[in-house]
């Protein structure tokens, strides 16, 4: 019998670093607009109504469920674990760990999908309450999720494959999967539905069969670096019992964003109809930018971050998170200004058409204008989880969550309660405002305990970077605050004159912040990381 030698992979350099997040935003970025080209056609079919509200509650369960049981809880498990394999243990150790943690996640996963299409009803009758009320949205709702609810079975399967590719730096093609999940529902939305007799069955049908097309998609990218898996049941292997502990905290920890908004459906389940489709396509805004730019920079990062802890190199770690927060300063700043003074903007042209009227679009934006403000906590909270989750400390997020958590739901009922009783704002955007608040207490928590243990240390230069990002936000959101107060009623526009318009102000807000950003003194080279492995 023949022991296979370490098969050991170095570090990535850290020039790769910034390289390897743009890829990978560029892959997210072809997601994102695949997603914003579906949900623009779902409006524009589907509107604000009923089918929508059904749809959007028969979706976000097994979102959740996704979260838990694939990018969100178990990707940060396993990838510190795999990470730790590659660095310390054989290829041949490497794929027993993922043969077992394949047979073993993939039983564990039918059992939950076969037990969710079961107890659809009660599922359905637990998340959205007020969907009881006479209107069709319940028993269509239920139908829908015995058909969307399978795919957390092939998403959390392919999550597990994507896992793996980015344990070995494989980044883009797990970037560009979710493409799939959007086209097929497009496709769908678009031409099975209408050729069925109960409008949604048809987008719902559309979920199931994405799901499982994209775990179809990865299999040969698997094959080509030997870790095609081989599933195997065994709950008694270490680093399945160690992936386990490891997501039991973590199911909660990485899920609060997921878990807060079904909490925020459940509210808006009891106010007018459309505001769950308010709050959805408001939200979708919000996670363009989260997505392209956010989760690509954790993506490339955990892996990272798991073999310095692998290999202690502490000083690396620290910069490396460092080096990703300055990124978020930049980015994130700029884009939750230009979010919120662009909502009735972006609305109008991107989904003002078909069955999506006027007053959808006035619902959407004022909540995207309560959404802008958490954007550079949702992105704060995808890259700081990394530096527990690497280090496999779990609770330390969980602690966060839940005080977040309550947070968001004290707070939901608050704003919602007051702005009922008020005309100040419409209810729902109280739900959207409390999400932010609790994402940036999250954030905030999250940063505070990396600090006070030590793990992270701020380099120089933080103040005078804050300046640099400050000084051309205000100047950008000048110019569009003044440039929109001229402008006109963006929904008295055409579609052609809504684009090119849109087109101009982002254009010009573009190269006024990056513009002032280099007067001030910014580079590019600022943000490679210099410290070496």
């Amino acid at each position: 019998m023949t022991v296979e030698a370490h098969e050991v992979q170095p570090p990535a350099p850290p020039d790769r670093l910034l390289t390897s997040t743009s890829v990978v935003g560029f892959m997210t970025l072809m997601s994102r607009v695949t997603g914003l080209a579906r949900d623009i056609a779902l409006s524009s079919w589907f509107g604000s109504g009923a089918v929508m509200d059904a749809f959007t509650v028969a979706f976000k369960i097994p979102n959740l469920m996704r979260r838990f049981f694939a990018e969100g809880a178990f990707s940060q498990a396993f990838v510190p674990v795999i990470s730790e394999y590659r660095t310390h243990r054989s290829q041949a150790a490497t794929r027993e760990l993922v043969d077992r943690v394949a047979g073993t996640l993939g039983i564990a996963l039918f059992v939950v999908t076969l037990v969710g299409v079961i107890a659809a009803p009660l599922l359905i009758l637990a998340f959205a309450p007020g969907f009881r009320g006479g209107d069709g949205r319940y028993p269509l709702a239920v139908d829908m999720l015995r058909l969307t609810f399978p795919y957390v079975l092939f998403v959390s399967l392919t999550a597990l494959a994507g896992s793996i590719l980015n344990a070995y730096r494989r980044f883009a093609v797990a970037a560009f999967t979710p493409v799939i999940l959007n086209v097929v529902m497009i496709l769908f939305a678009g031409w099975v539905d209408p050729r069925l007799g109960r409008p949604g069955l048809g987008l719902a049908a559309g979920v199931f069969v994405a799901g499982v097309v994209q775990l179809g998609f990865q299999v040969p990218f698997l094959r080509s670096l030997g870790m095609l898996p081989r599933p195997r049941w065994d709950t008694a292997h270490e680093g399945v019992r160690r992936i386990g502990k490891l997501m039991l905290p973590a199911v909660f920890g990485s899920s609060v964003a997921q878990i807060s908004i079904l909490l925020d459906t459940l509210i808006a389940s009891f106010l007018a109809t459309g505001s769950i489709s308010w709050l959805y396509f408001s939200d979708r805004l919000v996670e363009f930018p989260l997505g392209v730019f956010g989760i690509a920079l954790a993506t490339v990062i955990l892996p990272r971050l798991s073999e310095h802890h692998a290999t202690q190199s502490k000083d690396t770690f620290s910069a490396t998170l460092d080096w990703a927060l300055r990124l978020v300063l930049v980015i994130g700043v700029p884009a939750a200004l230009a979010l919120a003074v662009l909502a009735e903007p972006l609305m109008a042209t991107l989904f003002h058409r078909g069955e999506f009227t006027a007053r959808d679009v006035a619902m959407s934006s004022a909540s995207l204008r309560a959404y802008a403000p958490g954007l550079l906590g949702f992105i704060l909270v995808k890259v700081l989880a990394p530096g527990y989750f690497a280090r496999q400390d779990t609770r330390t997020p969980v602690r966060a969550g839940i005080q977040s958590l309550v947070l968001g739901m004290v707070l939901s009922v608050v704003f919602v309660v007051v702005l009922a009783k008020t005309s100040w704002a419409p209810a729902h955007t109280g739900i959207a405002a409390a999400t932010a608040f609790a994402a940036l207490l999250n954030a905030g928590l999250l940063l505070h305990g990396l600090m006070r243990s030590g793990v992270y240390r701020a380099g120089a230069g933080w103040l005078l970077l804050a300046l640099r990002v400050l000084v051309p936000s205000a100047l950008m959101t000048g110019l569009l605050v003044l440039t929109l107060a001229g402008w006109g009623d963006w929904l008295e526009m055409n579609g052609a004159a809504r684009v090119t318009a849109l087109a101009k102000l982002v254009a010009a807000g573009a190269t006024v912040y990056f513009g002032t950003c280099y007067l001030c003194g910014l580079r590019l080279r600022d943000f490679t990381l210099r410290v070496a492995d």
